[in-house]
């Protein structure tokens, strides 16, 4: 049996490894799972949980052990989710992340072209001209929220974009993205009929959006290039909602807690403030380093495909593994000064936040795009983005990210 989250560093250097269930959403939401992990790391890289509300499940909490299974999805696969929630039987949502080559290769690649070079290319000046509008219009010396006023803003404008969304109903795309992830059967605070509701709204909207995409000319925007896309055009619905979902949280939810999450880390790192103020150069270093160091997603999900032995552990086909991102990217053995924030580390891109071989992220330019811009335009007009409150994060154990956070900016 799990035990509660709110233990010392002594007290949980004592418990039994049996009773750890770093999967409790409590332990994310109060910031409170970084000494878990690092006994895991220490005592236990391969551990066994036998019971929490998702069932039994494996935690792989090492960097280089991670890497292994990442490159290894012909025995750890990635059907049936990228979750350790079990999907319920009668809401069964599917989607290109969840599945294995080759229907995952197929379906990935007919929308990848909306990240493709010459499109971020083109995406840059609009990215760059919205920063500029959100960052304008913040009330210098007034508290305000930077996750609703920023963070979720220019996130939720780029995926208008990319969708081809309605953008005076953007807010839309958050509302939904919230809900897909916040659920009671993950661990969050949304009741399952709730969650039902909200994405059955989506898929509604979503599929009259599509229909009309269908009848015009294809053009450069994921709901176009599903449309239209010889192996994705005829989704069953629920397969069309898994993968909308999936692009909406990929899109939204990791870009905008990355955004807050490095505001949150210059905060705690004053000295890495100075370094910054005295060369925004460091920018595109940093970048990689809060991505890293937030890591917006703590884990993903994979089942054993056979039975396998990994270090002393025999894992038997069917198990649930989940590979923790969040105590990988926190590995000494591996990364310098893990626990440090450091804007001008060496070799920052070195971490497990985009995941590896062939799931890896495909938006991580995109990601880092977006964060370098913003970046740029903040230290063009503020000497210090302040946060002069309690933040309050979320309640779940796999979108690690921030609810509010209230700040006041200071311009030069």
């Amino acid at each position: 049996m799990s035990v509660p989250v709110l233990r010392t560093a002594e007290e949980i250097s004592t418990l039994p490894l049996a009773s750890f269930d770093v999967s409790q959403a409590e332990l994310f939401r109060t910031d409170s799972h970084w000494e878990w992990f690092a006994r895991l790391r220490r005592e236990d890289p391969v551990h066994f949980c036998g019971q929490s509300i998702f069932g039994p499940y494996w935690s792989i909490t090492t960097f280089r052990d991670i890497m292994e299974i990442e490159k290894n999805h012909q025995d750890f696969i990635s059907a049936p989710g990228i979750t350790l929630a079990d999907r319920p039987k009668d809401f069964e949502t599917f989607n290109f992340i969840a599945m294995d080559p080759p229907k995952h290769d197929v379906q990935r690649k007919t929308v990848q072209g909306v990240v493709a070079p010459m499109n971020l290319a083109k995406l840059e000046s609009t990215i760059r001209a919205r920063a500029v509008r959100i960052l304008d219009s913040l009330p210098a010396g007034e508290t305000f929220d930077w996750v609703d006023r920023v963070s979720i803003e220019l996130t939720t404008q780029m995926l208008a974009t990319i969708f081809d969304f309605p953008f005076e109903e953007r807010r839309k795309l958050t509302y939904w993205s919230d809900m897909a992830t916040s659920g009671e059967l993950s661990g969050g605070p949304t009741p399952e009929p709730a969650r039902r509701k909200a994405l059955l709204e989506c898929l509604e909207y979503f599929t009259e959006l599509r229909n009309r995409r269908i009848n015009e000319p294809p053009k450069p925007d994921l709901l176009s290039m599903l449309a239209h896309g010889q192996d994705t055009r005829d989704m069953p619905p629920m397969e069309f909602l898994g993968n909308l979902i999936l692009l909406i949280v990929g899109g939204n939810d990791t870009t905008r807690n990355s955004i807050s999450g490095g505001v949150y880390a210059l905060n705690q790192n004053p000295g890495e403030y100075d370094k910054l103020r005295a060369n925004p150069g460091l920018i595109p270093n940093m970048v990689p380093e809060i991505i890293r160091w937030q890591t917006p997603l703590a884990y993903m999900r994979r089942t054993a495909n056979r039975d396998i032995r990994i270090r002393d552990k025999t894992i038997r086909e069917g198990d649930k593994v989940a590979m923790w991102y969040v105590s990988g990217n926190r590995d000494a053995d591996e990364i310098p000064n893990p626990d440090r924030f450091w804007i001008d580390r060496p070799n920052a891109r070195h971490h497990l936040s985009f995941g590896f071989g062939v799931h890896r992220c495909m938006g991580n330019r995109l990601a880092e795009m977006q964060l370098r811009i913003l970046w740029e335009e903040i230290m063009k007009r503020f000497r210090q983005i302040e946060i002069v409150g309690d933040i309050e994060r979320i309640q779940s154990s796999f979108v690690k990210g921030y609810a509010t956070m209230p700040v006041v900016v200071h311009p030069w």
